[in-house]
């Protein structure tokens, strides 16, 4: 955990600063021009879609940039070289922003909000990582293919009828369901009801009541009386689900173990059901070494961490991916071809496991769309020792630095022409002429995505289904316009669809 020490850089690192190179937290780095007292930054940030205004404003002003709000300083790298140092394990480990920090009053010390050296952390990341492997995404993989079948038949309706569809809205429900039957084995509904199932909805609250209290804790004065006031209301909405999630895992502890670490380390197929979900293996392993089990409270911060992290990511990678395939005819003739090609002509083909990784140019799609617009625009990292970077800046441990991937996904240094979408930016020799740690939209190092491979098997998965069963029409009138919300996503965005 990163926390505020007394004392010099060499007291708290055994190594003495370097002299002459200014500290970071003592740097006035580059920022929108026109910073006012007391508000800092805040007039040249639009506050409804912070990360687009950001990385458009600090384009060009040097590698490292930074705003500040009522006090508070966030620093920004934009560019990669900048931002593959930081990714150095051995120099640097991740680092919590105040959004994160508040993500944990629900998700607490689950993979993706715990600090580095928090117990949990660790004995979760080991016990869960067979539960990423390839034979758990075979196990998977007719789970995706079933609510792809539910999605296939909602839009089979409104391509009868001539409808249009809401893009984002039906792809969400799709990955919610998709993550939920795998990692609990629990059916939302999504498809069968127009209302939303009120522990979503709890879940959906709860989080976005930490975001206004991370924002309203930061104003002074008035600031933490309003945050508590949002806590309050916002209370019983994280009750709500914590008391659902316990219930069901009490329940599910009183079932039979069974033995599924075993099965997955061997290799062998896990079947479908309980005894392979996510929740499963969490209550069926334990540490080979230590005999260790994740508490149940912990296994709690899990499921929220693969619900929240596992399905508005995926989903707005979906729709942002059929946005661009509808306004570049020749990669969706390219996409569809490979498609026909694995799959065959015939109507209603459902992809095998194996299928899915010849689809490879399906593949270098899902990638550009995520270089142009990674789900999780960010990531926060700082040193565990004093340290030089970019041989101009001191950092310490308490310094803390966000990796704008919006920005380094777009450093015109590396990417050739960065706004236009050319997946073949994914083919192996240019990614091994790229420079490392320009493209991370799933993290870095050790606490990297532990659950991307199942991101993308389902992106793949799902894309190609769609391309093989519909021929897509935008809105020529429509223009992309991002919400951020958790993650970024396209915003009223409606394709119309033929069936194939």
């Amino acid at each position: 955990m990163t926390t505020v020490c007394e004392g010099s850089a060499a007291d708290r690192s055994g190594v003495a600063e370097p002299a002459g190179i200014p500290r970071w937290s003592e740097t006035l780095f580059p920022h929108p021009p026109g910073r006012k007292p007391f508000v800092g930054d805040l007039r040249r940030i639009r506050g409804v879609a912070p990360v687009q205004t950001i990385t458009r404003r600090l384009a060009g002003m040097g590698p490292v940039c930074e705003f500040l709000a009522f006090g508070r300083r966030v620093t920004l790298v934009t560019r990669a070289d900048v931002a593959a140092e930081l990714c150095d394990d051995s120099r640097f480990v991740k680092a919590l922003p105040p959004g994160l920090v508040a993500l944990r009053r629900t998700a607490g010390d689950g993979l993706f909000t715990a600090y580095s050296d928090e117990p949990n952390w660790r004995l979760a990341h080991g016990l869960l990582l067979p539960a990423f492997s390839k034979p758990a995404m075979r196990a998977y993989h007719d789970t995706m293919n079933a609510v792809a079948d539910e999605l296939i038949g909602r839009w089979d309706g409104a391509a009868r009828a001539g409808r249009t569809v809401e893009v984002s809205a039906d792809l969400t429900r799709t990955t919610l369901e998709t993550i939920a039957r795998c990692a609990f084995s629990t059916d939302f509904g999504s498809f069968t009801s127009d209302e939303q199932h009120p522990f979503v909805a709890a879940m959906i609250s709860s989080l976005k009541g930490g975001q206004r209290f991370a924002a309203l804790s930061a104003i002074p004065a008035v600031g933490a009386r309003l945050a508590l006031r949002a806590e309050r209301r916002d209370g019983e909405h994280r009750a709500y689900v914590n008391a659902m999630l316990d219930d069901m895992i009490a329940a599910r502890r009183s079932q039979p173990p069974a033995a599924v670490a075993r099965e997955l380390d061997s290799g062998r197929d896990v079947g479908r059901g309980p005894e392979g979900d996510l929740l499963g293996i969490m209550l069926g392993t334990t540490h080979p070494a230590t005999g260790e089990r994740l508490s149940d409270q912990n296994i709690r911060y899990q499921i929220l961490t693969f619900l929240v992290a596992g399905h508005e990511t995926t989903s707005g990678t979906l729709s942002f991916a059929l946005h661009y395939l509808a306004r570049n005819p020749e990669v969706l003739a390219r996409a569809v071809a490979e498609v026909d090609q694995v799959l065959g002509l015939e109507p209603g083909a459902v992809p095998s496991f194996e299928q899915v990784a010849k689809l490879r140019y399906v593949r270098r799609v899902i990638d550009e769309t995520l270089r142009l617009w990674p789900t999780a625009p960010a990531f926060a990292r700082s040193p565990r020792e004093a340290t030089v970077v970019g041989g101009r800046w001191l950092m310490e441990p308490d310094d803390m630095a966000l990796i704008l991937l919006t920005a380094v996904h777009r450093d015109p240094a590396v990417w050739d022409d960065p706004e236009r979408f050319d997946p073949d930016r994914f083919l192996p020799a240019a990614v091994h002429a790229r420079p490392a740690h320009a493209y991370t939209p799933f993290g870095t190092g050790e606490r990297a995505c532990i659950g991307r491979q199942f991101a993308l098997h389902e992106s793949v998965l799902v894309l190609a289904r769609l391309l093989h069963r519909y021929a897509i029409e935008a809105d020529p009138s429509y223009a992309l316009s991002v919400t951020e919300r958790l993650t970024l996503m396209p915003r009223g965005f409606r394709l119309g669809l033929v069936r194939r």
